[in-house]
C-alpha cells in the first residue's frame, strides 16, 4: 500500500523541518499538520517560515473529519505528547503507520498504549542542525531519520512502504536493523553531551577538547550505558 498522505502533529524544529521538504514534493492537500484553532490563527496570521521562505501547510483541527493518513508523524515536545495522542484521533486507521521524531526512549511505548504497538515503527532523528526562534527555522544539514522494527533484524512491511516513500519523497533516511540499540545510543548522547553543556555553559565543541567537561561527558554515557 502506497503512502500518499501525511499528517504532522508539532511545528518545532523537527515538525517543520520535515513538513517544509515533504510539502514541495506532494499535494498540498495530501499533507495534514494537525493543531487547535487558535494555533491555526496564529499560524497563518504571523506564518511559519524555513530558511527565510513562509510554508505555505494544509493545518487542520482535531475534531476535522478526515480520512486516517497513511503516515502520522509525532513532532512535538514531551510535555505535550499525551494532548498530542487525543488531537490525532480522526487520523488513525488501521493502516496507519506512526513514526515519533521525539528524543528519549519511551514515546513511542506511550503512543502505542492508545494505538496498538502494530502500527508504531520506531525513528531516530539524527544529524540535524535545525535552530527555530519564534516563526522562524533555520538549518543548514538536514540530517536523517533513522527507522526500523523493535526487534533485531526483522525488516516488517512498515519500514518498507517508509522507506520506499522516503525514497520517493528524497528524505534522507537509514534503516537500522537494531532500532531499540539505536534509540538508546542516542539517549545516551543526549544525557551524557547536552547535560554537560548545559552545565559548563558551552557547545559541542566543549565536550571535544580535552579537559574536565569532556570528562564529565564520557563518565555521564558511560553510567547512563550501564544503567540501561
Amino acid at each position: 500500500m502506497e503512502i500518499k498522505t501525511v499528517s504532522i502533529i508539532g511545528l518545532g524544529a523537527l515538525g517543520i523541518l520535515i513538513g517544509n521538504h515533504l510539502s514541495s514534493r506532494m499535494p498540498k492537500e495530501n499533507l495534514r499538520f494537525i493543531a487547535d484553532e487558535e494555533r491555526i490563527k496564529k499560524y497563518k496570521k504571523d506564518m511559519v517560515y524555513c530558511n527565510g521562505i513562509p510554508c505555505d501547510f494544509h493545518y487542520v483541527t482535531p475534531n476535522e473529519d478526515c480520512k486516517p493518513a497513511d503516515l502520522l508523524i509525532f513532532a512535538v515536545k514531551y510535555s505535550g505528547l499525551q494532548d498530542a495522542i487525543q488531537a490525532v484521533s480522526k487520523q488513525v486507521g488501521e493502516k496507519t503507520i506512526i513514526l515519533s521524531v521525539l528524543n528519549g526512549i519511551t514515546s513511542e511505548t506511550t503512543i502505542g498504549q492508545t494505538y496498538g504497538m502494530d502500527k508504531i515503527l520506531y525513528c531516530v532523528a539524527q544529524g540535524m542542525d535545525a535552530v527555530k526562534e519564534g516563526n522562524q527555522l533555520n538549518y543548514h544539514n538536514m540530517g536523517i531519520l533513522v527507522i526500523g522494527d523493535g526487534e533485531p533484524g526483522i525488516k516488517s512491511d512498515k519500514t518498507i512502504r517508509i522507506e520506499e516513500f522516503f525514497k520517493k519523497m528524497e528524505l534522507p533516511y537509514e534503516v537500522d536493523p537494531n532500532m531499540k540499540k539505536r534509540l538508546f545510543s542516542k539517549f545516551m548522547l543526549n544525557v551524557g553531551v547536552n547535560q554537560t553543556v548545559a552545565v559548563f555553559n558551552g557547545n559541542y565543541k566543549t565536550v571535544q577538547e580535552e579537559g574536565t567537561a569532556r570528562d564529565i561527558m564520557i563518565v555521564k554515557t558511560l553510567c547512563t550505558g550501564l544503567k540501561y
